[in-house]
Order: structure tokens, then sequence, then C-alpha cells
């Protein structure tokens, strides 16, 4: 029997380029705060992995759209780029994420399976009463994340500072008062 707080989801995104371009994307760890700041509030790189990123420690502080934060890390466990890589987290989520990617034509599908318990106490203690809530609040992260990708990919694509200025910037975190005070006491 799964424990209340044992989370199990599934995303797919299909985005328009290459799984090299998405690869370079989702490989970059460190730049996960300026492409996806909705969910990523702060990354921080605290061991740099092999050439593929295998071993590589990464900090995280992350929201979603309901007003509390995550701090955890992930250490990335597997890399066949560009087909993907997988992660285990540990810290406020514990447990292990696939991204996967295959070349569909033009463009590219990302699958994200990830499997977690979640550790933080509201999360781990509530969970039996709002998981449909704290499941509503991981779809919203990754519907972001999907946005966020195309919107960086084209920035990566422009070939003018025209076509660059007219890529609107990502999405934002919700409650950004409340994020920039506890990161300012991190």
């Amino acid at each position: 029997m799964a424990a209340a707080n044992d989370y199990h989801f599934v995303t797919v995104w299909e985005v328009e380029g290459t799984c090299e371009e998405v690869t370079e994307v989702l490989g970059d760890a460190t730049g996960l705060a300026r492409w996806w700041p909705s969910v990523y509030l702060d990354v921080r790189e605290v061991e740099p992995g092999d050439a593929h990123g295998l071993g590589r420690v990464v900090g995280l502080y992350t929201k979603g759209w309901l007003p509390y934060t995550l701090r955890w890390q992930l250490r990335v466990v597997s890399s066949d780029p560009p087909h993907g890589f997988a992660i285990e987290a540990s810290g406020d989520f514990v447990g292990r994420g696939a991204w996967t990617l295959e070349q569909a034509g033009a463009h590219a599908r990302v699958t994200y399976d990830w499997r977690i318990l979640a550790e933080k106490g509201i999360l781990r203690t509530f969970s039996f009463v709002l998981k449909p809530l704290f499941s509503a609040n991981h779809r919203w992260a990754m519907a972001r994340g999907e946005q966020s990708l195309r919107l960086e990919l084209a920035r990566r694509r422009a070939r003018t500072p025209e076509e660059l200025a007219a890529i609107p910037a990502p999405p934002g975190p919700t409650f950004p008062h409340s994020t920039r005070r506890r990161a300012a006491k991190a």
C-alpha cells in the first residue's frame, strides 16, 4: 500500500525543436532559475559531475502556485544525451525522476516520470487530505515548464535583436513577495 505522501506523475511535453536542443536546456540545471523562474527560485551546483552531467548534484529552492517553498537536491544518476537522463531527489522530495526525449518530426517529445515521497512537513502531514491540491500544484508547475521551455528555445533561435525582443519573458513565481523574504534568510 502506498503512503499518503507518495506521488507519481508522468508529464509529456511536445515542443518544436530537436532532442539535442531540449537536452541542452534541460541538462543545464544552473540555468533553471533563469528560464523557468515560476518554479525554480534558486539553483546552486554542489558537485559538477562528469562531462555528461553524471554524478552532478544541484541544490534547489522551488515552488509552485501554492504559497510554500521546497528545498531539495537532485543527483544525476544516469545520462544518455540526447535521449534523456535520470535524477535522484533528496530533501523535501525523496525519489527518482526520469526525463526521456524522442524526436517526432520537427518536434521533441519530452516525457518526465517523477516518483517521489513528499517529505516537507506540510506535504507529509496533509497529503492524506490535500493530495489532489498538491497534485494540481505539480501539474501547474509542469505546464509553466513547458511554456518556459518553448520560450527558451525561441530565444536561442532568435537571429536578430528584434526577434529576441519579441519573445516574452517566462512566467514568474506566484506570491513573489514571500519567496524573496525566504530566499534572503537562506
